[in-house]
């Protein structure tokens, strides 16, 4: 699911975009008024993320004209106002559910599942690969039947894998999938969550593919 985050905060925007791609989500993060409406047009967006803040056009303005231009794309809005009247104004711009500064990511997370659940966005998705079996929207991840014990970025990792069964990935391009960054700590960081989802499973739950990278089997 893609989602646009509209944050002019450089390290706010960073750690939400971070968080949301560690739970699947495909993030775009724009930090300009006017782009950030361009953006909003777009009909493959499941949700949009909302600073009311922005620079070059406020966010409760955008808002108004997408409703006014009949785009439904459902909206969290996050603002450091956080009077009563100015959530309201929130609200009746169109927004549909509102998040005051600052926040814990955790709660964040939780308004967009609950957000995308009410819009109608999320299915329960199945994938299979090997003795894996992904439930995208449980965020669930069970092998030979048996529920794992995954943290989020772990998660993402097994679904990259089990949705793309068969292909090959280095590990540098799995930690910009599931992390948005391909550098060297990151890589390490890759090959750790391997060996500890090897730990919950076995060995040849992830099959390495020397000097090329990681492969779920298409059969296990």
């Amino acid at each position: 699911m893609r989602i646009l985050l509209a944050e002019d905060d450089v390290n706010i925007g960073r750690h939400v975009a971070e968080s949301l791609r560690a739970e699947g989500y495909e993030v775009m993060v724009i930090s300009e008024g006017p782009e950030v409406w361009e953006a909003g047009e777009d009909s493959g967006l499941s949700a949009i993320i909302l600073d009311l803040g922005l620079p070059g056009l406020d966010g409760l303005s955008i808002l108004r004209r997408w409703r006014k231009d009949r785009i439904q794309t459902p909206v969290l809005v996050l603002t450091a106002r956080g009077s009563w009247m100015e959530r309201v104004d929130g609200f009746d711009a169109g927004a549909d559910d509102y998040l005051p500064k600052p926040f814990r990511t955790e709660e964040l997370l939780a308004r967009l599942r609950a957000l995308l659940r009410r819009a109608g966005k999320v299915s329960h998705t199945l994938f299979s690969a090997g003795r894996f079996q992904v439930d995208e929207a449980g965020r669930i991840v069970t092998f030979n039947g048996v529920p794992l014990d995954v943290s989020p970025l772990e998660f993402r990792l097994i679904q990259l894998l089990v949705q793309n069964k068969g292909r090959v990935f280095s590990a540098y391009e799995i930690a910009n999938q599931i992390q948005g960054r391909d550098d060297d700590a990151s890589k390490n960081a890759v090959e750790a969550m391997v060996a500890r989802i090897r730990k919950k499973t076995d060995g040849s739950a992830i099959e390495t593919r020397r000097g090329f990278g990681y492969v779920v089997p298409e059969e296990g």
